[in-house]
C-alpha cells in the first residue's frame, strides 16, 4: 500500500514545512517555450500523433466495465474505439468498425451489457472478445474466411484501476514499464472501487493551454477565490516525478492549526490535496476525502481545440439525500472551477497568443510541474520517433 498513514504523514510535514519557510518546491530555473507551441497546428499535429497516438491512454476505469460481457463506445480524437470486457473477465480494445462495410458497432458513448454487438447496417455481430460470430444471410454472401474478420484489435491493459489502450493498431507496449514506480501510487488510490456520481464532457481551449491550468497551485486563489481556492493555500505544493508522471501535493488552508500540535494528532484527511498525473493527459485531483475528480483531456481537431472528459466520484454510493447533496454540490463546485474559471481564461489565453504580444511562454520555478511536462512532451515526441526508425 503506498499510501499508509505514515506516508501521508510524511507528505503533510513536508507540506507544512515549505508553509513555515514560505516557499514551494521550486525547478532550478525559470523555462521558456516558444509560443509556437501553443499555435503551431503542424508542430500539434505533430505531437498528437507521437504521442496521444503511440503511447498508452488511461481510456476508461476499470468500473466502467463492471462484468464480464459488457463495453463502453468512445471517439478518441477521431478513433472509433470500442473497450469491452469479455466472458473470460479480461478487458480489451478494438476499432468500433465492422469487418464487413466500415459501420460502427456501437454509437460513440454508449455503455451496457451484450453478449453480442451488433452492426447496424447489416447485422454482423461480434462477441465481446471481437470474433465474427453471425452474419446475417451468410449462406449467401459468398465463401470469407470468417476468423479473419475479427475486430481490429488496440494493444490494451488493465492496471491500477483503468483500462489503457494504444490508439494505432499494431503498437505494443508494456504498461508497467510506462508507470514504472509511479505504477503503486495509482494502484494504491482504488479508483476502479468508486462510486462514478456524474460524468460529462467539457469542450475546452487547446490541449497545452488547458492542460497547464490542472498542474499548478499559483492561480489558486486569484481565478479560484470562491471554489478551490476557498481551501487551498496558492503557489505551494510539493512535487514528485516518476518519469514522465507526476504527483502535486497542495497544502490545504488549514495547515496553520498544525502549528504547535503533536503530530500523532494530525488529521491526515484534512491538511493536504494530492494530485496525480498519468502522462499524457489525465488527472486525478482531491483523493483524500471521500469525492475525487478525474480528468481525462484529449487534443481537439485543432490546436485551440480540446475535449475534456470529467468524472465525479465517490467513495461510497451516496444513499441518503444528505449524501446525495453534498456530493451534487461537490460536482458542481468542481464543474465551476474548470469550464467556468479555469477553461473561461484558458480562451482567452488562446486567443490572445496569436496577437503577437510575446514570442515565448515562460514557467516560473514555483511551476516545476509543467516544466516537467513540457519536457516530457518533447522527449517522448522525439523517442516515438527514435522508435518508428
Amino acid at each position: 500500500m503506498a499510501y499508509t498513514d505514515d506516508a501521508i504523514r510524511d507528505l503533510t510535514r513536508r507540506v507544512f514545512g515549505l508553509w513555515q519557510d514560505n516557499t514551494t518546491d521550486l525547478a532550478p530555473d525559470v523555462m521558456r517555450q516558444p509560443v509556437d507551441a501553443y499555435l503551431d497546428q503542424g508542430r500539434f499535429e505533430y505531437e498528437v500523433e507521437r504521442i496521444f497516438k503511440h503511447l498508452p491512454l488511461a481510456l476508461a476505469l476499470g468500473s466502467e466495465l463492471p462484468a464480464p460481457d459488457t463495453y463502453k463506445a468512445m471517439d478518441v480524437m477521431g478513433v472509433p474505439v470500442l473497450l469491452t470486457r469479455g466472458a473470460d473477465g479480461a478487458a480489451r480494445a478494438f476499432l468500433n468498425v465492422c469487418r464487413h462495410r466500415g459501420s460502427p458497432l456501437c454509437e460513440a458513448g454508449s455503455a451496457g451489457s451484450a453478449r453480442r454487438l451488433s452492426c447496424p447496417y447489416h447485422a454482423w455481430s461480434y462477441d465481446t472478445a471481437g470474433d465474427l460470430v453471425g452474419m446475417f444471410g451468410g449462406h449467401t454472401f459468398g465463401d470469407v474466411d470468417r476468423d479473419h474478420l475479427s475486430l481490429t484489435p488496440l494493444a490494451c491493459a488493465e492496471t491500477a484501476g483503468f483500462v489503457f489502450a494504444c490508439l494505432t493498431p499494431g503498437i505494443t507496449f508494456d504498461i508497467d514499464a510506462f508507470l514504472g514506480d509511479f505504477g503503486p501510487y495509482v494502484a494504491a488510490l482504488d479508483l476502479d472501487q468508486w462510486h462514478i456520481f456524474e460524468q460529462r464532457t467539457l469542450d475546452g481551449p487547446g490541449w497545452k493551454v488547458a492542460w497547464d491550468g490542472y498542474l499548478e497551485g499559483y492561480h489558486q486563489e486569484r481565478l479560484h477565490p470562491k471554489t478551490v481556492g476557498l481551501n487551498t493555500i496558492g503557489n505551494l505544493m510539493a512535487h514528485d516525478t516518476w518519469g514522465p508522471h507526476q504527483r502535486i501535493v497542495f497544502g490545504r488552508k488549514s495547515l496553520p492549526k498544525l502549528v504547535d500540535q503533536p503530530e500523532d494528532e494530525w488529521d491526515l484527511d484534512e491538511h493536504i490535496r494530492l494530485i496525480h498525473s498519468i502522462f499524457p493527459n489525465v488527472s486525478i485531483s482531491g483523493i483524500l476525502g471521500d469525492y475525487c475528480l478525474l480528468s481525462q483531456l484529449f487534443p481537439g481537431p485543432t490546436v485551440d481545440t480540446s475535449l475534456t472528459i470529467q468524472t465525479v466520484l465517490c467513495r461510497h454510493k451516496p444513499s441518503t439525500d444528505e449524501e446525495r447533496e453534498t456530493a451534487g454540490q461537490f460536482s458542481a463546485l468542481v464543474l465551476q472551477a474548470v469550464r467556468d474559471e479555469d477553461y473561461w481564461v484558458g480562451f482567452q489565453i488562446q486567443n490572445a497568443l496569436k496577437s503577437g504580444a510575446t514570442a515565448e511562454v515562460l514557467f516560473g520555478r514555483n511551476e516545476p510541474s509543467l516544466q516537467h511536462y513540457h519536457h516530457a512532451v518533447e522527449r517522448y515526441a522525439e523517442l516515438s520517433v527514435d522508435r518508428e526508425s
